[in-house]
């Protein structure tokens, strides 16, 4: 039994298997979610219900968000769009928030200094490993900020995560999850391509992804996602419309810094048109369906 007590803000599909994972680990754990009702599940778990953000950070050592956007995030921690009860307010000299979730690096910036201006610390940490990840405690976590603040942490995140990795100064987590999901985006669409011409071919989609899955082509996607693709089931494990954002996050930085990003911004239009076409909680290997929408047609193995 740790005598460390962890906050957690956003129970969602990553949030709350976390959460759970850092009480089953000994953790105490209070919690914070917008809707009741993953709190209610955390406290039958064993967590206690920190009833607001400050409330969460007045009762703990180190507070980890896990929330959709930077606008989310920015009202959590700083009250901005009206936040009765922010993070800020509950913190006090030498308490670390630890943010997984995946925003602008320069909103990161913004909160770190607002943070540092109370004495407490913001690692921005962003996860990938979706929600298989979430409930195995192997998620990929990219961390930017202090790297002492870092270590004094880093049992509460290895109990969350496969990797933790010191990526740099604050924004650096930002910019390296960035990096993550134009591959992950590149890979869903390109896996999707390739099944759907498959199909068109007249080729055994369960034989292609078997065989393409041992060789260069292998990826994440081939071995986690096409399996399902396959047979229509895009069950989210990570939403659609989080790869959209976290889309426009990446081409609104490769804006900033002038970094050509060709591939991306076609995966930013594909997943524009999942969102607007009512697939924006499917899961983001459903980006097939678009590609099945302009093929006139499903590409599905046979049952």
């Amino acid at each position: 039994m740790s005598d460390k007590t962890v906050g957690f803000i956003g129970l969602g599909i990553m949030g709350l298997p976390m959460a759970t994972n850092l009480l089953d680990a000994g953790y105490r754990v209070v919690g914070h979610n917008r809707s009741p009702e993953p709190t209610a599940e955390l406290v039958a778990h064993g967590g206690e219900d920190g009833e607001s953000p400050a409330g969460v950070a007045e009762r703990s050592d180190v507070v980890l968000l896990c929330l959709p956007d930077s606008p989310d995030v920015e009202r959590v921690v700083l009250g901005d769009g009206g936040e009765p009860n922010p993070v800020v307010d509950g913190v006090g000299p030498g308490t670390t928030v630890i943010d997984h979730s995946t925003i602008s690096p320069t909103v990161a910036e913004r909160v770190a200094e607002a943070l540092a201006a109370e004495d407490a610390t913001l690692l921005d940490a962003p996860i990938s490993g979706g929600e298989e990840g979430a409930i195995e405690g192997t998620l990929s976590i990219m961390v930017g900020g202090d790297e002492d603040a870092l270590d004094a942490q880093r049992d509460v995140l290895d109990v969350v995560g496969g990797t933790v990795t010191h990526c740099g100064p604050s924004g650096a987590g930002q910019t390296t999850k960035a990096c993550n999901q134009i591959v992950v985006a590149a890979q869903m669409v390109g896996v999707s391509e390739a099944l759907v011409f498959a199909d068109n071919a007249g080729a055994d989609l369960e034989a292609v992804v078997e065989a393409i899955s041992g060789g260069a082509a292998g990826c994440w996607a081939l071995d986690n996602r096409a399996p399902d693709m396959i047979h229509g089931d895009f069950d989210p494990g990570f939403f659609a419309e989080y790869q959209y954002k976290d889309l426009r996050i990446a081409t609104d930085a490769g804006e900033a810094f002038g970094s050509p990003m060709p591939q991306t911004s076609l995966a930013h239009e594909l997943y524009k048109s999942m969102v607007e076409n009512g697939m924006g909680r499917d899961d983001n290997s459903g980006v097939m369906q678009v590609l099945e929408l302009m093929n006139g047609g499903p590409a599905r193995a046979e049952e």
